[in-house]
């Protein structure tokens, strides 16, 4: 089982240690380090910025949201952090919600599958540099021809010359026809709120987008990030007590009533009924209240907490279940020497 570390996006100020969290977790052995973007930081500069302290990790977006760039633009920062890392990259792409798109972006959120098959298509040609750059889609269409066009719109290929055309892209998906997509066209799944308890389930999504003609990978090249709070001690019902709020913000405030991706994930896992509770507290404001009915199994679903023995034990289910990278947080250098020392013992 890899690790990978999970600095997220940014609160109101960027996070105080995170160098000292990325040196700490080159030097112990994780696989990768991820960043991430909502509508703060951006999830590209924090990786080049603490990733040029490092030496063998890998730098990974987890996730840029498709709306905030091109996908040239995207491709033109992929392939930049991939020189400067000399070849560390993971190129991590996820379409977000409708809330920021529309909110934050300004842009339309309709055909989300669609747009991710035509923004990855795109950037695959650009790393591969074979020839200028064309789309005929209608999301993203090169040369631009539309509205407000002057007609002088040149098809290009990238000036630099990209150091791999395979550079890895992995995309966040959550419900099943996303999923399938994820493994059709990616060389990894970036999964959110994974239960190994619905491996299963997860794997027919999978195998439907592993058998499509063209499928860019099998399952047995195929990469599954899942994000997973690993905490070690002796103290797990605390632990789980102090897990709620984060569980209640994003089934109960992630998203519109109508339309939260990850109020759906925990609908699936068998939840639907307190879904719906927690959503209505916390979108009348009542928080606490909402956070107080989270019931613990909603926590150790989708997390990995206990202690050392506990911890490993719950680590060979998720290996099992076919996750192959833990996508962790931590909150000091010491607990990620902890996690190092309990997932992969010397």
């Amino acid at each position: 089982m890899k690790l990978g570390l999970q600095l997220g996006y940014w609160a109101a100020q960027p996070p105080a240690n995170a160098q000292e969290l990325v040196t700490e977790a080159d030097r112990s052995g994780f696989d990768a380090v991820f960043s991430a973007e909502s509508w703060g930081n951006d999830a590209f500069t924090p990786l080049a910025w603490w990733g040029s302290s490092t030496e063998r990790i890998r730098l990974g977006t987890s996730v840029a949201q498709l709306s905030a760039r091109t996908p040239t633009a995207a491709a033109m920062h992929a392939l930049t952090l991939d020189h400067l890392s000399g070849g560390r990259a993971i190129l991590g792409l996820g379409v977000s919600g409708p809330q920021v798109v529309e909110g934050w972006y300004g842009e339309p959120f309709e055909k989300p599958l669609a747009r991710t098959r035509e923004y990855v298509s795109i950037i695959r040609k650009v790393l591969a540099r074979e020839a200028p750059v064309t789309n005929d889609g209608p999301h993203h269409p090169l040369p631009y021809s539309g509205p407000g066009a002057l007609g002088l719109g040149k098809p290009l290929k990238p000036i630099t010359h990209p150091l791999r055309a395979d550079l890895p892209i992995w995309l966040g998906a959550e419900g099943p026809k996303n999923v399938a997509l994820t493994a059709e066209i990616a060389d990894g799944w970036l999964a959110i709120y994974y239960t190994p308890r619905l491996a299963d389930m997860y794997n027919e999504w999978l195998d439907e987008g592993f058998a499509r003609p063209g499928a860019r990978r099998s399952r047995e090249d195929f990469e599954i990030a899942a994000t997973c709070q690993v905490v070690v001690t002796d103290d797990r019902a605390g632990e789980i007590a102090r897990m709620k709020p984060i569980t209640a913000l994003y089934v109960g405030g992630m998203g519109a009533a109508e339309m939260n991706f990850h109020a759906q994930v925990y609908t699936r896992m068998g939840y639907g009924d307190v879904v719906t509770e927690i959503q209505r507290l916390f979108l009348s404001g009542r928080k606490e209240e909402a956070m107080s009915i989270v019931p613990d199994e909603m926590v150790t679903d989708t997390m990995i907490i206990g202690n050392g023995d506990e911890v490993r034990q719950q680590l060979k289910v998720w290996e099992d279940a076919g996750v192959t990278m833990l996508l962790v947080h931590a909150r000091d250098v010491e607990q990620m020497r902890q996690l190092a020392s309990v997932v992969n013992p010397a």
